[in-house]
């Protein structure tokens, strides 16, 4: 499914999150506020996808996220790597709401990715007790996860949207993720009426084990957005991925 952790101080109220699932690194301290950890992608229900790609060895780690693109393999950056700088000249975030009442109500309510033909509902995912974070209902395979306590997108900070690969019934919202290459464009519908576009700066492929937390979840001085899905082998025992799929992405356009 997918892996995540959860943004800073700035973007997010404090979270103290205790336990790791599938070995996923610590949070750094003084980047984060602790964040969500990555749920492990052991969704019983779930088969691999179609694109299976394996990490490269530590001595090829790329220094920074890669561009993605048809054959172009996912390579791990290094994880004190920072986020791809944006592929567009960044747009002012919108304004923070006023009120608590209306922050709670602001919500993404829909995806569209034109380039891997997703168009689908965005639901909301948080952590369970032992810190990991949430994934949409396998029985809602077209549905994507909102991660409630991280920005809406087009505020400050970096949003955070996962989804599944796929689940036993066939292909899910980010089967193709994996495709996406810099440039890419993301549109994200929210409750207020408001749209945003986010363009694809990077996308990286990175092993459960070394989850790149505060490159996902770290404090930004723009919009942001993060998608996170499942990839890389498949484990027919555990009935999990080895890796995780992370696309970057940065607001270029807002209208509404």
């Amino acid at each position: 499914m997918t892996e995540q952790k959860s943004p800073p101080n700035r973007a997010l109220p404090g979270l103290l999150i205790a336990g790791s699932l599938a070995g996923v690194a610590a949070v750094t301290v003084g980047v984060l506020q602790l964040a969500p950890v990555p749920d492990g992608g052991a969704q019983p229900d779930e088969r691999p996808s179609t694109i299976e790609m394996v990490n490269a060895g530590a001595s090829q780690l790329a220094p920074t996220v890669g561009p993605g693109g048809a054959d172009v393999p996912l390579l791990p950056a290094k994880l004190d790597a920072p986020p791809p700088p944006a592929a567009v000249p960044t747009v002012a975030p919108f304004p923070r709401a006023k009120t608590a009442k209306s922050r709670q109500a602001l919500r993404p309510v829909r995806i569209r990715i034109p380039d891997i033909k997703v168009n689908a509902p965005i639901g909301r995912v948080t952590v369970d007790d032992k810190g990991a974070l949430g994934a949409p209902p396998l029985s809602k395979p077209n549905l994507a996860g909102w991660y409630r306590f991280s920005p809406v997108p087009g505020a400050l900070g970096p949003a955070i949207v996962n989804g599944h690969v796929n689940t036993r019934s066939g292909p899910a919202v980010f089967n193709r993720l994996a495709e996406l290459a810099k440039g890419d464009q993301i549109y994200v519908y929210r409750s207020d009426g408001k749209v945003t576009r986010f363009t694809v700066s990077g996308i990286e492929q990175v092993s459960k084990g070394s989850f790149p937390t505060s490159r996902v979840y770290g404090n930004t001085d723009n919009a942001q957005l993060r998608l996170v899905t499942c990839g890389g082998v498949y484990n027919k025992t555990t009935h999990s991925y080895a890796d995780n799929v992370i696309v970057y992405a940065t607001l270029s356009k807002k209208k509404g």
